[in-house]
């Protein structure tokens, strides 16, 4: 009779015990214990695990079908909470990680090359701090903690990608050539000012010829020589 009492905690577990449907207390420190006799004991694990998230399929806020999926790293911190107040504290960490997940993955658009903002593809850390801040509060009630969650997979549906990703070159090609202009008329600027500073005066025509000449050189990107007009605008 005594010796049903006798329990061995390993490090980071925790034993949950109960007597005739009352919750007596748990014990989470390692070592041999002697708990009261005939009652029931259930051992939870308080180490740290992962859960890696299906590749779930979602519409970004642009209504654009993507796959995402994440890894979300936690641990029980409340071992009452994850045994009495939850029916499986493993599957609902799932349920619960994939459902804040497709919710997260409908505030963001997939790429916002040309907007200011957020994007699920150019801001994996601040999402992936959403996600921890929205899955938190739904697994306290099962006394989990979640130390990180961290995006694993990231990409268009295939119905679309093809699609997309010329979309995506198109907005990079027009990225660098405003990036390339923006450069060379700075460029024809300084040429311009630093002539004027060394004494050489240019009446606004030739100022017109030497720029259009400098835009010209800077931002052909063709292998053969551009023509360069050596007169006047006329």
């Amino acid at each position: 009779m005594l010796a049903s009492g006798i329990s061995v905690i390993q490090p980071n577990q925790a034993l949950v015990v109960t007597f005739f449907g009352h919750y007596i207390g748990s014990i989470r420190e390692s070592g041999i214990y002697m708990t009261v006799p005939l009652s029931f004991r259930r051992r939870v694990s308080l180490r740290v695990r992962n859960f890696n998230s299906a590749k779930l399929k979602v519409n970004d806020v642009d209504g654009n079908p993507i796959e995402i999926a994440a890894v979300i790293v936690f641990r029980v911190i409340d071992s009452a909470k994850a045994v009495f107040d939850v029916e499986n504290y493993e599957e609902f960490v799932k349920i619960q990680s994939e459902t804040a997940l497709r919710h997260v993955a409908t505030k963001y658009p997939y790429d916002n090359a040309d907007e200011e903002g957020l994007s699920l593809h150019g801001n994996g850390e601040e999402v992936s701090e959403h996600l921890k801040q929205e899955l938190q509060p739904r697994l306290d009630v099962a006394g989990v903690d979640v130390i990180e969650a961290r995006l694993t997979h990231l990409a268009y549906s295939t119905e679309i990608a093809s699609v997309m990703l010329q979309r995506q070159q198109a907005s990079a090609i027009l990225a660098a050539r405003k990036k390339i202009v923006e450069g060379a008329v700075g460029m024809a600027q300084m040429a311009i000012e630093q002539l004027e500073k060394d004494g050489l005066n240019l009446d606004e025509e030739r100022k017109m010829v030497m720029i259009n000449n400098l835009m010209v050189s800077i931002v052909s990107d063709r292998a053969a020589q551009p023509v360069i007009n050596t007169g006047n605008l006329n």
